[in-house]
């Protein structure tokens, strides 16, 4: 495989931990919450630990590394992300790209060789630690570059990759991959690149399977290990199609649409009647396909932590699974889970 074992051990042992909630997406937490959590997470079985330089402008990798700088570094599995460098900026926005309260950066984006090494660089210090294991392009995908688009792949193919697989033989690294929402972009990446694992947010879940037909197969057959991020696809399928605090619904980073909105409200209806929790279907289902390595979700306090992980485990009986099939709410071909944590 082109992960080591070890690697994979940690990946396939839930729970995991990721870090955007750590530099405050959509709303702040304090410095010491977000180390307690971490710590707590740890103490819970926690061994993979998920950042970026995105996160905050650099909060979450900081918060992060505080958190695991107590523990023997080969007790837990870290990665981070490249493909956008900070740069200090003293009347920078608090507020960025969702993140609230960020520190004083903005960002740019380099997906060159050059620009990588940098950017790791830049990560360690900020975590104040030797060592990432895992590293991602982060959202080499269409939608954040416009017109810039097909210049920085070619700098990721061209430079950023190629500088991640020599990291890797040189032992710097223990695998590379992308870190993306969008199913095109791997499979385009794949047929240029051999990467060893990819983080996919929001393509394989319960409200969005598009990840399934083509991607999914291929990964397997590449044994390339996939990681699936944002299981609550931004939110709506952790708050319900009409959340109770009367707030918009959101889904991929922005308000639901109305046809998103009615599928999930329909597969409320399903988990009502077999008494099943929306969140602990959304953080099972990923989890039927082999293809997944990992369901990688978020977390602001120990409370929130907990809920997740008890979610993971809340026993689902098939019957709920084949209901959503038979009513059209889940692709008639996506596989269904088996009893949690049998995985």
């Amino acid at each position: 495989m082109a992960l080591s074992e070890a690697i994979l051990a940690k990946l396939r042992a839930p729970p995991a931990l990721g870090g955007a909630p750590l530099g405050n997406l959509f709303r702040a937490i304090s410095d010491r919450a977000a180390t307690t959590l971490v710590r707590y997470a740890h103490a819970a079985g926690a061994r993979y630990f998920d950042t970026a330089p995105h996160y905050g402008h650099g909060r979450s990798e900081r918060r992060l590394g505080d958190a695991l700088r107590e523990f023997t570094r080969d007790e837990y599995l870290l990665s981070t992300k490249v493909g956008r460098l900070l740069d200090p900026c003293s009347d920078a926005p608090r507020d960025q790209h969702g993140y609230v309260d960020t520190l004083p950066f903005v960002q740019r984006y380099d997906y060159t060789a050059k620009g990588v090494r940098r950017s790791l660089e830049d990560s360690l210090q900020r975590l104040g630690l030797a060592r990432i294991d895992l590293v991602y392009v982060h959202d080499i995908d269409r939608a954040p570059h416009g017109e810039a688009h097909a210049g920085r792949l070619a700098d990721a193919l061209d430079g950023g990759l190629p500088a991640l697989a020599a990291l890797k033989s040189q032992g710097v690294i223990g695998g590379y991959g992308l870190g993306v929402n969008d199913v095109a972009i791997c499979r385009e990446v794949l047929r240029h690149a051999d990467l060893d694992v990819i983080l996919l947010a929001g393509r394989y879940t319960l409200a969005d399977q598009s990840a399934l037909a083509e991607l999914l197969p291929e990964c397997e057959r590449r044994g390339v290990a996939l990681v699936l991020g944002g299981p609550f696809n931004s939110g709506i399928l952790a708050s319900g199609a009409r959340p109770r605090d009367g707030s918009v619904p959101y889904f991929n980073y922005a308000p639901a649409p109305g046809d998103m909105v009615d599928r999930v409200a329909a597969i409320e209806l399903v988990c009502t009647e077999f008494s099943v929790p929306l969140r602990a279907a959304a953080l099972q289902f990923p989890r039927g396909h082999t293809a997944v390595t990992c369901v990688l979700a978020g977390a602001r306090s120990a409370a929130e932590f907990d809920e997740n992980l008890r979610f993971s485990r809340f026993p689902i009986p098939a019957g709920f699974w084949h209901a959503l099939r038979e009513r059209g709410l889940i692709d008639a071909k996506a596989p269904l889970p088996r009893e949690a944590g049998s995985r």
